[in-house]
């Protein structure tokens, strides 16, 4: 028996589907059938879902930025998007009015042939500035087409910065008359605070000249523990990062400390980016 038949047919004798008439993607203005997902990420919501979030006030959209790159021996390639995808998430729900758009993963990580920075590292992507540019630009272009207002650019690696201040300027000053603004957020990536923040709490951090620290290693261990191979590293004894060895759940604690003060300087850094 096809399963995916029998199915259907069980949701329909229930009246699951003979009371919910089909609705015609053109039909712009059709009321939503079904409650919203409880998210904030644009991806994983329906376009009827983000067109009554816009008309309900969420005019605020966050455009994050990560990286495919090289990370020392222990961390995933995916690093900065796990981390700023957490954040992310935690400062639109903090803010009330915004959501998240999908990831930039593609950004300039180096020159790809002949092959420099991270590209030197199997696993690398990368793309051209111009390329990083164009893509913030199309993307930005989409999301003011469907309402938003304000548009927030913020990254997680040190070479998505300029593009995205070059992009929010020039956006910026194009749809002056539309009173739509693009916002590049600096204040996210201050990794400099982040240490010196840890430094009070008692936490002294050793510089040991790989692609990894204490405090990324912690903050992935709170959002996305798999990506630290932190199993394989107890084995291997090399659990020791910046310079300390703490147990797992020590650890885990910090990491969710440091999501949660990045968050918050995040949030108030875009409230007051809102107001000027």
């Amino acid at each position: 028996m096809d399963c995916r038949f029998s199915l259907l047919g069980v949701l329909v004798a229930v009246g699951c589907l003979a009371d919910s008439p089909p609705i015609s993607p053109s039909a712009l203005d059709a009321p939503r059938p079904v409650a919203a997902a409880d998210t904030v990420f644009l991806e994983e919501m329906t376009w009827m879902e983000v067109r009554d979030a816009v008309r309900g006030g969420k005019t605020t959209v966050l455009v994050p930025t990560g990286g495919i790159e090289q990370n020392g021996p222990y961390l995933a390639t995916g690093k900065h998007d796990y981390i700023v995808r957490a954040i992310t998430e935690a400062a639109a729900r903090q803010l009330g009015n915004a959501l998240v758009a999908p990831i930039v993963s593609f950004v300039p990580e180096g020159d790809i042939d002949p092959p420099s920075g991270h590209m030197k590292y199997p696993g690398t992507i990368s793309v051209t500035e111009e390329t990083y540019e164009r893509l913030l630009t199309d993307l930005c272009a989409s999301l003011r087409v469907h309402g938003f207002r304000n548009i927030v650019l913020l990254g997680d690696s040190s070479g998505n910065q300029q593009g995205m201040q070059a992009v929010a300027k020039r956006l910026t000053a194009k749809w002056a008359d539309a009173n739509v603004r693009v916002h590049f957020l600096a204040e996210y990536y201050n990794y400099a605070e982040v240490a010196h923040w840890l430094e009070q709490q008692g936490i002294q951090l050793k510089n040991e000249d790989v692609h990894d620290d204490f405090i990324v290693t912690a903050q992935l261990l709170a959002a996305n523990p798999a990506t630290v191979r932190m199993k394989q590293r107890l084995v291997a004894g090399q659990l020791r990062i910046s310079g300390m060895t703490m147990s797992l759940d020590q650890a885990v604690e910090w990491g969710k400390k440091i999501l949660a003060f990045r968050t918050e300087r995040t949030v108030r850094a875009i409230r007051d980016a809102l107001q000027r």
